[in-house]
């Protein structure tokens, strides 16, 4: 399964969110640290889900993390998160 396609699924299973857009960034930082061939290892997240309601940014950033793991995390260079309740 592409890793864009397991952040997206982790993702929808942890927080049912309302919206959720999954961009793999990788072409554009051809040639920058983390690119590997093939891509998968820069990406943008855009979720909205009521959960996020109550938590600070800080906490929200967490709560992403811990949803996707410790394993798919580990094979993402960078991951920009937009958060929102």
């Amino acid at each position: 399964m592409p890793v864009r396609d397991e952040i997206a699924k982790s993702l929808n299973d942890a927080f049912a969110p309302r919206e959720l857009e999954v961009i793999d960034d990788s072409e554009k930082h051809r040639g920058h640290a983390g690119y590997r061939e093939g891509g998968e290892t820069h990406f943008q997240v855009r979720i909205a889900a009521p959960v996020f309601a109550d938590m600070t940014r800080l906490a929200r950033h967490r709560a992403v993390h811990d949803a996707l793991g410790p394993d798919l995390i580990g094979r993402i260079h960078a991951l920009a998160l937009d958060i929102s309740a």
